[in-house]
């Protein structure tokens, strides 16, 4: 493992990738940059990050406290940042929970300037919205902005199933043939000229064994499935680790089937970690070696 490590680590060091990350940050625990940023680092990224709130702690707890920031506050770090003559060694912004409505003409400034001064850089969304057991938790106006306005502008779109579905309208609930229909819609709304790589970050089907858990990735007209086990867990934050890793992952690689897997194994070792642990918190210092070397490496299939 040692020498795995080691090889894995010297490949890594010739990726001199640099990110923006625009999302939430909790001082307690592990949520939106506080989830992302460490594991990308880990990997040997740099990442320009930038909070949309800070919070105490992640909302799940049912109490928190902090301040949610202003579209103005953040257009003016993105501005400082293309001040050093930045932008132009970005690879890709990165977005997730936004705070509030106007957070997004900020975001949205940012994937310009950065797109102006490196033309192949990418964009990647995590249309943060809700989840099936909290339902809509984004303030009013994000969601249309996500839909009509940053999806437009995207490379990349990270969803979980709830997500998907209210973008689309499409009920992915039951078969493999909803799901893929649901993608490709996500995928017709996405940037005409971009990759159109989507990320469904979680996903059960009828089809899907009931201690099991699968994600799906789309791109170019194919589509593939990441089957691991199901974890006895339930945190915040794993979604904008798998969003972050799979970024970096495409990236570096070029490959949605070689990113989902490397992205899915990271992710299901964390957890595992964290469930071992009984934390509920997300285990990421822990487990951050499985950022690198995941402990079991899961293989996607065609679907």
């Amino acid at each position: 493992m040692r020498g795995l490590f080691a090889g894995q680590r010297a490949q890594l060091m010739l990726t001199r990738m640099n990110i923006l990350s625009i999302q939430s940050w909790v001082s307690y625990g592990h949520d939106g940059n506080a989830s992302a940023v460490f594991p990308l680092q880990r990997l040997g990224a740099e990442v320009w990050s930038i909070n949309t709130v800070q919070f105490s702690n992640h909302t799940g707890y049912g109490h928190w406290t902090g301040q949610v920031y202003t579209g103005g506050m953040v257009r003016d770090l993105i501005d400082g940042i293309g001040a050093r003559g930045a932008l132009s060694r970005c690879d890709a912004v990165l977005s997730g929970y936004m705070g509030d409505a106007g957070i997004g003409s900020a975001i949205l400034h940012a994937v310009e300037a950065v797109r102006a001064a490196n033309p192949a850089a990418i964009y990647c969304c995590d249309p943060v919205i809700g989840d099936f057991d909290t339902g809509v938790y984004v303030r009013p106006g994000i969601e249309d902005f996500i839909r009509e306005s940053a999806l437009p502008q995207a490379d990349i779109a990270t969803p979980n199933r709830f997500e998907l579905e209210r973008l689309t309208g499409v009920d992915c609930s039951t078969t493999m043939a909803s799901v893929k229909r649901a993608a490709e819609r996500l995928q017709g709304m996405m940037r005409p000229d971009g990759l159109r790589c989507v990320l469904l970050t979680s996903l059960e089907t009828e089809t899907t064994p009931g201690d099991h858990i699968d994600m799906l990735a789309a791109e170019g007209g194919s589509f593939w499935l990441l089957r691991t086990p199901r974890l006895p867990v339930s945190v915040n934050g794993a979604g904008d680790a798998i969003a972050a890793l799979f970024l970096f992952h495409r990236l570096r690689g070029g490959s949605a089937v070689a990113a989902l897997e490397a992205a899915g194994s990271s992710v299901h070792g964390l957890l595992r970690q964290t469930a071992e642990a009984g934390s509920r918190e997300i285990a990421m210092v822990a487990a951050q070696d499985e950022f690198v070397a995941p402990t079991q490496r899961f293989t996607a299939l065609t679907v």
